[in-house]
């Protein structure tokens, strides 16, 4: 069964270019990557929505597809800056056509607001590197989302804001000491979203050259003691990502398997195919 995913990227074009230039590629890049990984014959389409010619597609068109996913983005919602609101808008049309939806960080909190939560800068101070010690609720041990996940796990993260208040329809599947949402399910409008805080894409090496880029601000904001410090975490991160052998790496910051291994690391990202699309695609093609 051939199946199609449209990806929209969060992020405008000084974003993307900043993401080519110090990364190698774009979020939506990097999520269709994922995606083929899990799922080798999925197509993927990625469009542009924080562009000014972006125009919200109709339902025929989103309908078109057995699932949409948000990326991340250097973006703040809060600022309702018209590169974040007309994401909203598109959000607002996916759940109206009732494709499958998922996000992942700047994804859950567009998704939030679209649905009529609120997201602010967040009062709990940036997460960044490992979002850790991630308790699954109650409602979430039995969500599909997090099928396989253990009832506590670390995920890579990187946002300064977060869901402060959830939207009618939403179920917190997961939380942590720095955000309470962590993992949610929003019904909205007819439609369903499955989002998590986390970034379940990043590779350790992914997320080195993303604290690398930035890592004046993590030095200020007492991450790290010194830039010194701050470069070499990065350079482990990046050496045990290339060689998961290093065991003195894993044990001096903790990573364990959740963040090590391949498709565990990408758990939801596979749930939300198998558990969302699929089932979707399979109604839509028999239809």
């Amino acid at each position: 069964m051939t199946l199609r995913i449209l990806i929209m990227e969060g992020n405008d074009p000084e974003g993307r270019a900043r993401q080519k230039s110090r990364l190698g590629r774009t979020a939506s890049e990097n999520y269709a990557g994922c995606i083929r990984f899990l799922a080798p014959e999925v197509t993927t389409d990625i469009c542009l929505p924080a562009d000014d010619d972006f125009i919200v597609p109709d339902l025929h068109h989103i309908r078109a597809y057995d699932g949409v996913v948000i990326t991340g983005s250097s973006l703040h919602i809060w600022q309702e800056k018209p590169a974040a609101m007309r994401q909203v808008a598109m959000a607002r049309r996916v759940f109206e056509s009732g494709v499958p939806f998922f996000g992942s960080c700047w994804g859950l909190q567009v998704a939030t607001v679209a649905a009529g939560g609120v997201v602010e800068q967040n009062p709990m101070g940036r997460e960044a590197g490992v979002a850790r010690a991630i308790a699954v609720t109650e409602a979430g041990r039995a969500h599909p989302l997090l099928d396989g996940r253990p009832p506590v796990f670390d995920a890579p993260c990187i946002h300064l804001d977060a869901v402060t208040t959830p939207a009618p329809g939403t179920t917190i599947l997961a939380a942590n000491a720095i955000s309470r949402v962590q993992a949610a399910e929003i019904r909205h409008a007819g439609g369903l979203f499955w989002g998590v805080q986390y970034h379940p894409e990043f590779t350790l090496s992914y997320l080195s050259r993303i604290l690398l880029a930035n890592l004046p601000i993590h030095v200020e904001e007492g991450k790290f003691a010194s830039k010194e410090q701050g470069e070499m975490f990065c350079q482990d991160l990046s050496d045990l990502c290339h060689d998961h052998t290093l065991s003195h790496i894993a044990w001096r910051y903790g990573i364990g398997p959740e963040l090590l291994d391949r498709r565990r690391r990408l758990t939801e990202i596979h749930n939300f195919i198998e558990h969302r699309v699929r089932p979707y695609a399979a109604l839509r093609q028999a239809a």
